[in-house]
């Protein structure tokens, strides 16, 4: 959704209304992904879609009434085998959908949070009440859940799951059903050490929409690794100065690779008793086996010492930094794909 913000902004600027279409369930082989959303504007411009084109059709013109100030809707389809070839699936599948009108045409605070979320890379949760009563929207902010939010408490608890989750679902509670649309932050990639294969993680990281964040307090490191894609953020400082400023949640990922105990322990030390979802320590399984008596001497239990992805990577005999770079970001998209 955040590359639509100067568009939304447009139609909003102009007093256009505009609907938005949510997909909420899915069985089988479902072109789009629970949570996709697409706009649809006054004159039936579009922005994104749920299907792939199987379903918009009907979704334009569904939209004119919703659009119009028509109450929300469900709207459920098959998408067939012929149909789902055209979008890139083997089979078909089933798609549910709730339809709406915008609530930021008629409350701006809406919007203007929302829009604050996602500029600036912040968590927040959309809930939306799909029936079971009147039309009614809340935004939970990740970081300060009860921070300007009219939500029940209950609904704040289960919107929080479900961003620790990091899904978007449909919800019972009570007699009411609703639907909490997770907007993640940027998945975060810390890499300790700056090298050749390291600047190539970053590289394959920012193509994945990863933010990175590259910790070294060797300058001549730093300072003179060739990043093809450089960095959000390249820091000449101990991980001990940086890592304690970031929340090292489920959206946290980290590389250790500087090859330097003093700097790779200390990241470490901070990852390990953190709710980073992946750690990985690019090593000989001789130098990680050294690595495990360090850990277990300072205080670390074995099971603590199993979250490490070490030697890191998938095995697939890499050779250069390109394939290292590859094995490390393959193995990272394969434990996210657990939680999405």
């Amino acid at each position: 959704m955040r590359e639509y913000l100067q568009e939304i902004d447009r139609w909003l600027a102009e007093g256009k209304p505009f609907s938005v279409a949510t997909v909420i369930n899915t069985w089988g082989s479902a072109p789009r992904p629970v949570g996709t959303t697409m706009f649809v504007g006054s004159e039936l411009e579009m922005l994104g879609s749920v299907s792939g084109g199987c379903v918009e059709g009907v979704v334009l013109r569904e939209s004119q009434e919703t659009t119009a100030g028509a109450a929300g809707r469900m709207l459920k389809f098959g998408v067939s085998d012929d149909d789902a070839w055209s979008v890139g699936l083997t089979c078909g599948g089933t798609i549910e959908l709730f339809l709406e009108k915008f609530p930021g045409c008629d409350n701006p605070a809406f919007w203007q949070t929302l829009r604050h979320c996602l500029a600036q890379n912040k968590s927040c949760v959309w809930a939306t009440r799909i029936s079971g009563g009147p039309a009614a929207h809340h935004l939970i902010l990740t970081d300060d859940p009860a921070a300007g939010s009219s939500a029940p408490s209950d609904l704040q608890e289960h919107a929080m799951r479900a961003w620790r989750e990091r899904k978007s679902q449909v919800l019972e509670l009570g007699d009411e059903r609703w639907f909490l649309r997770v907007f993640p932050r940027k998945l975060q990639l810390f890499i300790i050490g700056a090298a050749h294969a390291s600047a190539e993680l970053a590289h394959l990281a920012a193509y994945f929409d990863f933010e990175t964040i590259v910790i070294d307090p060797r300058g001549a490191f730093a300072q003179n690794t060739h990043f093809p894609t450089p960095p959000d953020r390249l820091v000449e400082d101990y991980p001990a100065e940086i890592l304690p400023d970031y929340p090292l949640d489920e959206y946290t990922f980290a590389v250790v690779m500087a090859h330097d105990p003093k700097i790779d322990d200390q990241a470490l030390h901070l990852l390990l008793r953190s709710r980073a979802a992946y750690i990985g320590a690019l090593s000989s399984k001789a130098s990680n086996e050294r690595r495990r008596e360090r850990l277990l001497e300072a205080g670390y239990s074995e099971e603590e010492f199993k979250r490490i992805h070490a030697p890191v990577g998938l095995p697939i005999k890499s050779r250069t930094a390109k394939e290292i770079a590859l094995s490390i970001m393959a193995q990272i998209i394969a434990v996210k794909n657990q939680y999405l």
